[in-house]
């Protein structure tokens, strides 16, 4: 009698129906068919080299077993064998990846994570997302992933960005929260009926956004959100102007004692000073939910809500009301502080805001909008009316083309024609549309292996540009087969364009308006490996090699049928994880591979001197070119001094830009002392500072209460900031 050790140690008697199953498991993927006879002969050459190798009553080691096993299948039986081998190969390695992520598991456990600034892994529901993503991952990489993929992006030449999710579910989106609140609409087999007030409205817009941005991964952005809520407002409005008028009646006072107009200016005086409270308190609430009730991803929902269109008096209200809470900010008194979320996108449009006087109709807009910029960094700022892209969307259709999460844009998807209109009158459709995943390419590794192997870089560039085409196909099948109960409120309720599907139906019919992204890192290394120089000194061949990508990718959405788009690359963890590739393969080169972190997409290196006019024309080269997501954003270095920051938004408006005001904000948690930059409160000595910095195109805690919520690549980045 012989006893078997199996892997995870425990002992069970030695079972010749084990030995039958596992090979027969070999011989059908291989398809061979072995016989009883077959199976005797197996089974009695087994025990006659275990008789040969053991002493009876001995304890033997599930591994020996299988190359006993093994070897007695290569004698007769060779192509089982090999199948047999292949298999035990693949269960050491999904041993092996789950020791990986048991590991990982520990560390997220004791020690938590930094891989993303807007969660926070202390929270046991953030570990315990962040437990799963990791398991994700693997799987994903293990049975997804070809060979080639898993390679390069083991290596580092391509970076496939949320891999724990893009199975499960989409992108960043432009949601329509309007359309779904109107009529009603069910959601958690709860029916919601259409808010009849601004109260109501605000917590229903606050339990879609909750509810709808866990499931999906990236950006949620609320296009126009202060024409959404201001039907609602209007409602309000009479609302409480009937209030009033009962007040005046049950005070027994007649409408001949009083003068009508009168009457009438009381009433709307009564009624408009009430929706605003309405706006102020709904806001607040809205912030107060988006930073405080972690989604069931285990993060903060990254919610975006874009601004500035409504010229009525109550979509007006809405834009300013959320411009003053926010710069404002939330806490106790003496000790309040701006929140990340929502962050705020101001719609800029020259006819309607201009530079902010009182020629303007939306004057007044943009001026609250400038001061919490100086005050909070958010809102960005897009222009809707200077050159590029999404001016041009908007000035020839009133089309807004508002950014998904931190910089994504979308392709132009026309309503009748799809990609291409297909009349004069065919108009793009943006709202309720998403993004199916990004992957990036490292383009100073690419060129690094080029020249390593004396080959002609758009050579190697290609390979890598197909690689990703193939993953994207990949993708874009597989989720089409998805069902829309994956996520009821956008696949259902209309959430997302099209979405009136059938909880079984298949989510495929929806995607063709769906862009796919290849995503673009450290241009400026690019250039600098290239010749020496960086893209503030040259950039020629950094913009050559972005117009052949452009050309790329234009040629292959015919092809393929699916809107690729090209997205400069907001690297959070990434910027530190390529340095440590590139060092792996190819050392430490300078101004290439020399610091803790490459530059993000486009933009002119950190650390160069040079004023925001500067970096406004260097990066602006670029601006036509990754139409997929961008933004331009400078270092301002002047307090809170708002002509001069005035004087550069309007600037980046007339150039069509997407722009980010910097500054660094800091917060001493002792006394409440706030100033744009300290690390020990000048007033009373404390080190518990709380600081905001811009991570990329968003809001970051550098630190809270002391601690920083970023990795070291992305600090040593911050620190070392002069233009950004």
């Amino acid at each position: 009698m012989y006893n078997v050790i199996k892997k995870d140690g425990t002992i069970e008697p030695y079972n010749e129906q084990k030995i039958i199953d596992a090979c027969n498991k070999a011989a059908r993927r291989a398809m061979y068919e072995l016989s009883e006879n077959d199976y005797a002969k197996i089974l009695n050459d087994v025990l006659a080299r275990i008789d040969e190798t053991y002493d009876e009553d001995t304890d033997i080691e599930i591994y020996d077993m299988h190359n006993i096993v093994e070897s007695v299948l290569e004698d007769d039986y060779p192509v089982v064998a090999k199948m047999y081998k292949e298999y035990r190969n693949y269960k050491k390695d999904f041993v092996h990846m789950m020791d990986k992520v048991y590991e990982r598991s520990q560390a997220i456990r004791y020690i938590g994570d930094k891989s993303n600034a807007n969660t926070d892994s202390a929270l046991v529901a953030t570990k315990r997302s962040l437990i799963y993503n990791e398991l994700s991952s693997e799987l994903y990489k293990k049975f997804f992933l070809t060979y080639d993929e898993k390679q390069a992006a083991k290596d580092g030449y391509i970076y496939i960005h949320d891999r724990s999710a893009r199975l499960d579910t989409f992108n960043c989106c432009l949601f329509n929260v309007g359309a779904v609140m109107k009529n009603g609409f069910e959601m958690g087999n709860i029916w919601y009926n259409e808010p009849n007030y601004l109260d109501t409205a605000f917590d229903v817009l606050g339990d879609i956004i909750l509810s709808t941005a866990a499931q999906q991964y990236g950006g949620f952005t609320v296009p126009e959100v202060d024409k959404i809520l201001e039907p609602y407002a209007e409602k309000s409005y009479q609302k409480y102007k009937q209030e009033h008028y009962n007040i005046l009646t049950d005070s027994y006072i007649c409408i001949s004692e009083l003068n009508r107009k009168e009457w009438d200016e009381q009433s709307s005086k009564y009624a408009t000073e009430k929706v605003q409270r309405d706006f102020d308190q709904g806001w607040q609430g809205i912030e107060m939910k988006l930073n405080s009730v972690g989604s069931s991803r285990g993060d903060y929902p990254f919610v975006s809500m874009s601004i500035g269109l409504a010229t009525s008096k109550f979509g007006k209200m809405a834009a300013i009301s959320l411009l003053k809470v926010h710069s404002e900010g939330q806490g106790k008194k003496g000790f309040k502080r701006p929140v990340l979320f929502p962050k705020i996108i101001f719609l800029y449009d020259k006819n309607l805001h201009g530079n902010g006087s009182d020629k303007y109709p939306s004057a007044d807009v943009f001026n609250a909008g400038l001061d919490c910029s100086s005050k909070t960094m958010y809102p960005d700022w897009l222009s809707l009316t200077g050159d590029g892209y999404v001016a041009e969307m908007y000035k020839k259709y009133g089309r807004v083309v508002s950014p998904m999460g931190c910089r994504a844009f979308l392709s132009p998807w026309y309503e009748k024609g799809g990609m291409h209109p297909i009349d004069e009158n065919d108009k793009p459709v943006f709202e309720g549309r998403f993004n199916l995943g990004v992957v990036s390419l490292h383009l100073p590794m690419i060129l690094a292996k080029a020249r390593r192997e004396s080959k002609d870089f758009y050579e190697v560039l290609n390979y890598y540009l197909e690689l990703i085409r193939g993953l994207h196909k990949r993708t874009y099948d597989y989720i089409g087969e998805l069902r829309a109960s994956v996520n009821p409120v956008a696949f259902c309720e209309g959430g997302l364009y099209g979405g009136h599907l059938k909880p079984e139906e298949k989510i495929k019919s929806l995607l063709p308006p769906m862009t796919m992204s290849y995503g673009i890192t450290a241009l400026n290394e690019l250039q600098r490996l290239y010749n020496g120089k960086s893209i503030r000194e040259d950039g020629q061949f950094a913009l050559e090699v972005m117009q052949y990508i452009n050309d790329y990718t234009n040629r292959i959405k015919e092809e393929d049928h699916i809107l690729y788009a090209i997205y400069g690359t907001p690297a959070e963890s990434l910027c530190g994880l390529q340095i440590e590739q590139f060092r792996k393969i190819y050392g430490i080169i300078e101004n290439v591979s020399d610091k803790p972190y490459v530059s993000n997409s486009f933009h002119c290196h950190v650390s160069e001197q040079m004023s925001p006019i500067e970096k406004q024309d260097k990066e602006g080269r670029f601006w036509n070119l990754f139409n997929g997501g961008k933004i331009q954003y400078c270092r301002y270095n002047l307090g809170y001094n708002k002509e001069a920051i005035k004087t550069l938004i309007l600037r980046a408006m007339d150039k069509g830009f997407y722009e980010g005001v910097n500054l660094a904000m800091c917060y001493c948690e002792d006394c409440g002392h706030q100033q744009v930059e300290m690390d020990i409160c000048p007033k009373c000595g404390s080190k518990m500072i709380t600081k905001i910095d811009r991570m990329n195109g968003y809001l970051g805690f550098t630190r809270v209460h002391g601690e920083t919520r970023y990795n070291e690549a992305k600090n040593a980045e911050i620190a070392d900031r002069v233009s950004m």
